[in-house]
């Protein structure tokens, strides 16, 4: 079996209701071949940019364009956490505490 990736897929189409967008959620939550982590989506710009594990970026395209989803672009992408940047975030967290910006 081939090894999965992490993917974010970005689309904007502003024709796309809120209850299509339900409807194809559905559907991509039964793909087999990749699995559909989650959607962050800006309703006011119309932009959905969802996270995916998938084999490659021809699978994505593959699905969306059988389902007829359009899609800006594709990219395969590496997660990031706080906690995997050791000391340095500590001391990012003591400086922010000290920040003029503090509660802006």
């Amino acid at each position: 079996m081939a090894k999965m990736k992490k993917f974010m897929a970005v689309h904007k189409d502003s024709k796309v209701t809120c209850d299509e967008l339900h409807d194809n959620w559905r559907k991509l939550a039964k793909v087999e071949s990749s699995t559909w982590i989650r959607t962050y989506y800006n309703e006011e710009n119309a932009v959905r940019y969802c996270e995916w594990l998938a084999t490659s970026e021809e699978d994505l395209k593959y699905i969306f364009t059988e389902m007829g989803i359009s899609w800006e672009s594709i990219l395969e992408v590496e997660e990031i956490l706080p906690d995997l940047w050791g000391k340095a975030w500590s001391e990012h967290l003591e400086k922010d505490k000290e920040a003029d910006t503090l509660g802006v």
